[in-house]
């Protein structure tokens, strides 16, 4: 058994790597892989000064995720959905025509209407082009929004906010806080005079008409067995059938 001494040393130095740890938790104090072995006095514990602990930080994972969110990822596999766009203002849907031309007056399964979301990362950043022009929805320099027939740039990139009254607004990746939004006859409003609050920057994602989704549906399947009653045989007990 050792000695008081060397028992009080290692409670103190135990005591000494739970308050670092807390300061790390509360503040980030310490230094990731930080060595406290000059803090440490010679002579406590059995190894001396010579013993060092090392404390290190854990990886903000949530901070990963939105710097990661912010870059275009060409690695991963392009999660591509097809959807149409209901604007809560007009009441119709939006398009993107021939002409470049992008409105909110389409009727539920219009040609015109049908979009294709594509991602741009694993996060909630994507690419909306019509189905029918193959055409971007794209946003300018003075939030007008505009069709282009390469999305590659960062002005037509939205990400997709969902909100707490269910439903979607899109924000624009290279203008932030400058939204997709249409007047309640249908028309395009610039984004430079959007928030998040109006109904005009508010949509639902709907199916198009005679649309069906590629997922099967998960069917349970129902067995019957004969019911179970509990008997005693001695000691141990067992389950038996009820008789019929």
């Amino acid at each position: 058994m050792g000695s008081p001494r060397s028992a009080l040393s290692c409670l103190l130095l135990h005591l000494l790597v739970l308050c670092l740890q807390a300061q790390e938790g509360v503040g980030g104090g310490a230094a990731p892989g930080r060595e406290l072995g000059s803090l440490i006095p010679a002579g406590w514990g059995s190894q001396g000064a010579s013993q060092q602990v090392t404390v290190q930080s854990s990886p903000n994972f949530t901070q990963h995720v939105r710097e990661q969110s912010l870059v275009t990822d060409q690695l991963s596999r392009r999660l591509i959905r097809t959807y149409q766009l209901y604007s809560r203002t007009s009441g119709k849907h939006v398009q993107v025509l021939a002409n470049k031309r992008i409105n909110a007056m389409a009727e539920d399964g219009d040609p015109f209407a049908k979009l294709i979301v594509e991602t741009d990362t694993f996060g909630s950043r994507v690419r909306v082009r019509g189905a029918e022009t193959g055409l971007y929805i794209c946003m300018n320099k003075k939030g007008k929004l505009i069709a282009k027939s390469n999305g590659k740039g960062k002005d037509c990139v939205f990400t997709e906010i969902v909100l707490e009254n269910n439903y979607t607004a899109l924000q624009n990746a290279k203008y932030e806080g400058w939204y997709m939004a249409f007047t309640r006859k249908g028309r395009p409003r610039k984004g430079s005079k959007t928030r998040q609050h109006q109904r005009e920057v508010h949509f639902m994602k709907r199916l198009p008409r005679g649309h069906h989704t590629t997922e099967q549906s998960l069917r349970f399947e129902f067995l019957n067995y004969p019911p179970f009653t509990r008997s005693l045989r001695g000691s141990q007990r067992t389950w038996a059938p009820e008789p019929r």
